[in-house]
């Protein structure tokens, strides 16, 4: 699987290539500010893009800008975004985009090694992937977007939002699978996502979750 990397930082990128490359993925290009990603990308068509939400000039939000013009060039590329901070404004502007492929992780989770891996994996089949300290911050801001769901369906809703399956989700709340079934049926009922949207009720489940916050996909 091809990669694409936006990146600034040279040893972070060097070692983002290692570590791909020990993976499995081809790291296709890695560019160091938005013109050089949105060539790469035109040039290389990958599989899936790794975008820095800060990069040069100004290192305030030119990589979430070139991730979203990117996605609108060619529609659906996936892309996991990598953060230094928690930036739920980012986060929510980004993820605004419902149609999946989207992957928001703080840097420090490329040391795990599986599970940032996973995380991309995940985000190139047209999954999400979130970063459980994102999920904190978003839920603790003002006002509850989620507010009919009870304590143990937003649990539910921030471990989908996470990525994971039913299964994962039952082994880490310790609940039968017949439970998760029945919250995530819940959860799709007061949000208003009927059965016709069928696969893609976990990703719209998401999207409204975090849409609730203010967040709005950048121009």
């Amino acid at each position: 699987m091809r990669v694409v990397i936006a990146e600034d930082n040279v040893l972070l990128s060097s070692g983002l290539e290692l570590l791909l490359d020990s993976q499995g993925f081809e790291v296709a290009a890695i560019a160091d500010d938005a013109p050089g990603f949105l060539a790469a990308v035109e040039a290389h068509r990958p599989g899936v893009t790794i975008v820095d939400v800060r990069l040069p000039p100004t290192f305030r939000d030119e990589g979430i800008r070139a991730a979203a013009q990117a996605r609108r060039d060619h529609p659906g590329l996936p892309v996991l975004v990598l953060s230094q901070y928690v930036e739920p404004d980012y986060a929510g502007r980004l993820l605004a985009d419902p149609r999946g492929g989207i992957g928001y992780l703080l840097k420090d989770r490329v040391s795990r090694i599986p599970a940032f891996t996973d995380a991309l994996r995940r985000v190139a089949g047209g999954g999400t992937a979130l970063d459980p300290e994102v999920i904190a911050q978003l839920l603790a801001r003002g006002g509850d977007p989620v507010g009919d769901l009870t304590a143990r369906e937003r649990e539910v809703l921030a471990l989908m939002a996470e990525g994971h399956d039913n299964a994962g989700i039952a082994q880490r709340l310790v609940i039968t699978d017949n439970a998760v079934h029945k919250h995530i049926g819940n959860v799709f009922l007061k949000l208003g996502l009927s059965v016709g949207d069928s696969g893609h009720r976990r990703v719209r489940a998401v999207l409204a979750y975090l849409r609730r916050y203010g967040g709005s996909a950048p121009t």
